[in-house]
């Protein structure tokens, strides 16, 4: 009988697949369901700091409607104050009473303060870890690449003394230098690494020349990016490594484990096939895993890592030169 238990973030996953953050987090059924599916964990989908101060200022908007039309409006409103992060607060705490695997927090913000402050709040739902959602697109031309990485170490450093839980960082995929900064953020405290955030990009409308905002899936095509980076880093840093995007099938999460992941995080594939297909992917695992004669994980996690791979230069510039020159 093959053993799918892993750790992440210092507790106990009965399997490596985690439901990564998104909108099946909205609806306990739909929690409760991929439990029973086989997944290990689930990441709540993100708080973000521009949806609460949006939401207040639309409150604040429609308290002020006709405020002033009479003497007596002054006073008609009781002083009303938005309540923040707490109805995502409360949604946590109704998903974790559901459930018996795992919960991880997500946290997108902007200031500083927030970051540490939300950071707390979510701390006391009761959620086994905190995902740093760190999503930014840096447009102003003076500010170099050590500035923009030294804003993102202000932001680990001030949630990591805001609280004592285990913190993941969602990376984004444009980092010049992903090893080295994989060596600072382990030197600040972080627990893991989640590669990699999936940035939505606007399209643009040719007829209606305007914006095209929508969600679009990914594809199993995009896993070869995090997989070359997770393969990279194993073993040079004492951090998890959550594979995030391109995870499809049963064999994709095999091919993370391979080059050495903890944990594979999936929501593409159960928005496209359902939430039941997780148990399906969950067998694929076990067969392949009994095929090959392992029993549990860490007998083959890593084992195509760069560092234990025959090919030591296979995740650099070894293949780009063969495919090149191979005569076709």
């Amino acid at each position: 009988m093959v053993n799918l238990k892993t750790t992440y973030l210092g507790v106990e996953l009965n399997s490596p697949i985690v439901v990564a953050a998104s909108s099946i987090s909205s609806y306990i059924e739909r929690v409760q369901m991929a439990e029973s599916a086989g997944a290990g964990a689930l990441v709540v989908r993100s708080l973000f700091e521009e949806q609460i101060a949006l939401d207040q200022l639309h409150m604040e908007q429609a308290l002020s409607v006709g405020a002033e039309s009479f003497a007596e409006a002054t006073s008609y409103f009781p002083n009303i104050e938005h309540g923040g992060a707490s109805e995502h607060l409360m949604w946590i705490e109704k998903t974790r009473k559901a459930t018996s695997m795992p919960i991880f927090a997500s946290l997108n913000a902007v200031s500083l303060d927030v970051w540490a402050t939300y950071a707390r709040q979510l701390e006391s739902s009761g959620v086994n870890g905190l995902e740093i959602n760190y999503y930014s697109v840096p447009t102003d031309p003076d500010k170099p690449a050590s500035a923009i990485e030294k804003t993102m170490f202000d932001v680990i450093e001030a949630v990591r003394q805001a609280v004592s839980i285990p913190i993941a960082v969602k990376l984004s995929q444009f980092y010049t230098a992903p090893a080295n900064l994989a060596q600072e953020l382990e030197k600040r405290g972080v627990n893991a690494i989640v590669m990699f955030n999936r940035f939505l990009q606007p399209d643009i409308d040719p007829d209606a020349e305007a914006l095209i905002n929508e969600m679009v899936l990914s594809t199993p095509a995009e896993l070869k990016l995090p997989l070359r980076w997770t393969a990279l880093l194993y073993g040079r840093t004492k951090m998890e490594i959550a594979v995030n995007t391109g995870i499809h099938t049963g064999r994709d999460v095999i091919k993370a484990l391979l080059a050495g992941a903890t944990v594979a995080q999936i929501a593409a594939t159960l928005l496209k096939n359902g939430i039941p297909y997780l148990s399906t992917m969950i067998l694929d695992i076990q067969n392949w895993m009994a095929e090959k004669g392992y029993s549990s994980l860490d007998e083959f996690r890593g084992k195509l890592s760069q560092k234990n791979c025959e090919d030591l230069f296979g995740f650099e510039r070894a293949q780009y030169v063969k495919l090149l020159t191979e005569k076709r």
